[in-house]
């Protein structure tokens, strides 16, 4: 090994600068391995981001029939509503078949609400999905407590009648009719995590939609909006309960959010009926 040295020092000083370059080679040393170290934090730290990116992507993803107003009765058949007119054109003319029930309230502005597979429904499911139809009606944004609704089977339902074809999302009703009287408006607003079984909701001879899962899992990112039957029936997540009130829409909807530790406050927003609330917690 080669030592260089300054000549114009002596042997003691030559040692002396030896000794405070290797300390010093030894802190810039230290220094590399630091950074090093704080590099592949970073890197861990951003695969973890990464990763957690996606999972959340995941837990958000909607489901076709999110775009309406939905609900999974205490049975487990799926119920959809249109949030317009529009919607409720949709609902019947893609949705509405065979095995399925037509629900609607009796007042002028209403959801059109259609049970999946509810000609096999008990009376339990009917009533869930009378107390949603009636929810999801003018009712609600008149304060009303409670409302009379009807079902109807595919065939009853039509677009036309004597005088001509009806408005966009309104539908002649003929024949005998199930009445669900004074059902009252109430609805629960949870966060489930549970696993739903759901029973094959499509016939599959006729089906327009031909691809249902036959089982939905509700993560702990899912916001559920349903009736208060179904709730005291189905459920045991935690939840709010929701009536006719005088708190604004976006005020209850905030309030939902922070309550039930759920961010997405405009997804709430959409799947809340129109009018005011009140809100309590759920027994």
């Amino acid at each position: 090994m080669e030592a260089e040295l300054d000549y114009t020092k002596s042997a003691q000083q030559n040692a002396e600068d030896y000794f405070d370059r290797s300390k010093e080679a030894k802190r810039k040393l230290e220094g590399a391995e630091q950074a090093v170290k704080r590099l592949e934090q970073r890197m861990r730290d951003a695969e973890k981001e990464k990763t957690v990116s996606k999972e959340l992507h995941k837990k958000e993803e909607r489901e076709w029939y999110e775009k309406f107003y939905w609900f999974f009765t205490s049975g487990g058949k799926l119920a959809i509503g249109g949030r317009s007119a529009q919607q409720n054109e949709e609902v019947v003319a893609k949705y509405l078949e065979s095995s399925d029930l037509f629900f609607h309230a009796n007042i002028f502005g209403a959801s059109v609400v259609v049970l999946k597979n509810g000609e096999s429904a008990g009376g339990e499911e009917r009533e869930e999905a009378a107390q949603f139809a009636a929810c999801f009606s003018k009712a609600w944004e008149s304060g009303q407590s409670a409302v009379d609704v009807f079902s109807a089977r595919k065939g009853q339902v039509s677009k036309s009648q004597a005088k001509g074809s009806l408005g966009t999302g309104s539908f002649l009703i003929s024949g005998e009719r199930e009445w669900h009287r004074n059902v009252k408006l109430e609805l629960a607003a949870l966060v489930a995590e549970n696993k739903i079984d759901v029973q094959k909701q499509f016939d599959n001879a006729n089906a327009l939609v031909k691809v249902l899962p036959l089982s939905v899992v509700v993560n702990a990112r899912k916001l559920s909006i349903i009736p208060y039957l179904t709730y005291t029936r189905a459920s045991k997540a935690a939840g709010l309960k929701l009536a006719p009130g005088k708190t604004k829409k976006s005020d209850a909807a905030k309030l939902i959010a922070k309550k039930l530790g759920y961010a997405d406050v405009d997804y709430i927003m959409q799947h809340l009926p129109p009018g005011g609330f009140s809100l309590e917690s759920a027994i």
